[in-house]
């Protein structure tokens, strides 16, 4: 199989050859799209149980987002170091190693899905009573969080699956499976709670529902496949080789990922203490932020690919042409979802809630942190070019003491002084701003060594 047969499928793009912009802007909108469907599908269980039960249900589901993240994002970031292996695989024509780095990640995946699953159980109760949780949502919020980790093997199998398809240039299907998981989402919310009156139940049902459908779907493009991509059940591996290289990336970005819901583990903690009503308002804003954040998280994973592939391929001002593009077109396109979302913050916030309290809470976290999420570019975008070149552990120190040691400092410094919700919400832009400088001036130093070798 020569070079060019990794890409003759039409869902592939050739990360290696030919226009670098279009093609990032191919692999990359598709991409943003899949994650912003994904979090306007979950978004609709913070929608249904708002507008059709209870503030109090609103706020049970919303603020079980910092809780899940922190367990969760340990394993979706060693999805992230599948990604790296597969691609820098296709970057050195490895074609007789692809096939068990494919079989060793979902297998990795399997694995992952099932301890995400028994600690989730286990941990509902102790977690969000340290986390100040409200009394009169608390038990809400345990059905909630124990349900949809019903669903983590699913939510696995897709992340890592989802990797091994976009480590080759295919961001479509990824999305096509996620529309169609996130439609079944919503009818499944209207039914479960308008229809059956299973409020918080039946939110979570759904999402556990929509997120197998997906996983089953991004299976299924793997079983049929092009060799060495296609997978078997029957030929799942744990090789120690590819094993190792998954974890030097992805541990490093996953460790990052569940330090970011410490600290934001935090602030909820301190959202809390203000009242249900300043938890439901942020939960509502805080479907916008995660809209935005995922045009940046886009453009990083597109940075995170094509650095992989033409670092692997030793095409280092191809790899400096990468860093340009994603962040340009990053800053560009996330600059305009956070203008969207400053400029019509009231009317998109209705679509959530239309109790006035909740309403002034919810714009108070769009114009203090929404509208400066921009900023993110910097740091993410940069960081994901220093793991395309197989430097994973330096970014998520920086992240750790800009973005989460600040954060907690803050709650406990800043937010104790003075006990305002806009307050707290200010450390965001602060966090993005200062982490932002800090890794981009490690990314210019490390690709001058790199690149002079």
């Amino acid at each position: 199989m020569g070079k060019s047969a990794f890409h003759r499928h039409s869902n592939n793009v050739d990360m290696l050859h030919g226009p670098l912009l279009s093609k990032i802007l191919i692999f990359s909108l598709p991409l943003a799209a899949s994650m912003m469907l994904q979090q306007l599908f979950n978004s609709a269980d913070v929608a249904v149980v708002g507008r059709f039960d209870s503030p109090q249900a609103m706020a049970a589901v919303g603020s079980n987002g910092a809780a899940i993240n922190l367990m969760v994002n340990l394993f979706v970031g060693l999805s992230i170091g599948a990604n790296v292996v597969v691609a820098r695989c296709i970057g050195r024509n490895e074609t007789d190693k692809i096939h068990d780095a494919v079989h060793t990640s979902i297998m990795l995946a399997l694995i992952s899905g099932i301890i995400l699953l028994i600690w989730g159980i286990i941990a509902a109760k102790p977690l969000l009573t340290l986390m100040n949780t409200p009394d009169d949502i608390i038990d809400l919020a345990v059905v909630y969080f124990r349900l949809y980790f019903l669903g983590t093997p699913f939510i696995m199998l897709y992340n890592f699956g989802s990797a091994v398809l976009r480590s080759k240039g295919d961001s479509k299907r990824p999305l096509w499976s996620l529309g169609i998981g996130g439609v079944i989402n919503v009818i499944l919310n209207l039914i479960f709670v308008i229809g059956f009156k299973l409020s918080v139940v039946g939110v979570a049902l759904a999402t556990v529902i929509s997120n197998v459908v997906s996983s089953f779907m991004i299976m299924r493009y793997l079983m049929t496949e092009d060799e060495p991509f296609r997978f078997k059940f029957t030929e799942l591996v744990m090789k120690k080789e590819y094993f190792t290289q998954i974890l030097k990336i992805g541990l490093p970005a996953g460790i990052q990922g569940s330090l970011f819901a410490v600290s934001n583990v935090t602030i909820q903690t301190a959202i809390n203490s203000l009242g249900s009503y300043a938890s439901a308002g942020s939960a509502a804003a805080l479907n916008f932020d995660f809209l935005t954040y995922y045009v940046v998280a886009a453009f990083t994973q597109s940075a995170v690919t094509f650095t992989s592939q033409n670092f692997g391929a030793g095409d280092y001002d191809r790899c400096r042409k990468v860093f340009a593009h994603t962040m340009g077109a990053g800053l560009f396109f996330t600059g305009i979802v956070c203008l969207i979302c400053a400029v019509w913050k009231t009317g998109l916030l209705s679509f959530y809630t239309v109790n006035p309290e909740v309403l002034n809470y919810a714009e108070v976290r769009m114009i203090h942190a929404v509208a400066f999420l921009w900023m993110c570019n910097i740091y993410e975008i940069s960081g994901g070019c220093l793991r395309g070149m197989g430097y994973s552990t330096l970014p998520a120190v920086i992240i750790l003491l800009g973005c989460c040691v600040l954060r907690i400092v803050w709650v406990y410094t800043v937010f104790a002084w003075q006990k305002d919700f806009a307050m707290l919400m200010n450390v965001y832009p602060v966090s993005w701003g200062i982490t932002g400088v800090v890794t981009m001036i490690a990314y210019y130093t490390i690709r001058k060594k790199l690149f002079a070798a």
